[in-house]
């Protein structure tokens, strides 16, 4: 009976300061680039990161992928970093670099991600999963399938402008 009402203190802390409720610690497991190098997102605190999970046999995440790479561009010069994350298995790997080649992604591509992750991030295990970390690295925002324009925009520009407006939705389900 006691957690109740300090749940109801929290949230009400949250939606005063304009919060989102689901707010959260982003896990930090490695990664490695394309090339081999280590990568960790805490690494990235200090700035908006945009975390997208895909796969090269996902046809939605081939449609997502240019559509991020275009947003991220239009970021460019801001404290705002995409990274994408692609849960292939390791024997599938080889195949990355060329997809990402066709669908012209110059965002910084990891692997290493993998289901279990996604529901670590709140994405349940569907891709393409996206999340928007704070320069805390909080999650702020997740979207679970195919993310459009403004889900990603809303969350990036809400923290850009000093999490002043609305407060974006915490969770959007495209699937």
């Amino acid at each position: 009976m006691q957690r109740l009402p300090r749940f109801i203190a929290v949230l009400s802390v949250c939606v005063c300061l304009g919060l989102p409720a689901f707010a959260k610690r982003a896990p930090d497991p490695g990664f490695k680039t394309l090339d081999g190098q280590s990568r960790k997102l805490s690494a990235l605190r200090g700035q908006i990161v945009v975390v997208n999970f895909w796969a090269t046999w996902c046809g939605p995440c081939q449609e997502e992928l240019p559509r991020l790479a275009q947003i991220a561009s239009s970021y460019e010069g801001k404290p705002v970093k995409f990274v994408t994350i692609s849960i292939d298995a390791q024997k599938d790997r080889a195949k990355i670099p060329g997809v990402l080649e066709r669908l012209k992604v110059p965002a910084d591509s990891w692997v290493g991600g993998d289901t279990d992750m996604l529901a670590d991030f709140g994405l349940d295990n569907i891709v393409p999963g996206t999340a928007v970390l704070d320069e805390h690295g909080e999650v702020i925002a997740r979207i679970m399938g195919e993310a459009r324009e403004a889900d990603v925009r809303t969350a990036v520009d809400w923290l850009l402008g000093g999490r002043t407006g609305p407060v974006p939705a915490s969770l959007t389900k495209r699937y």
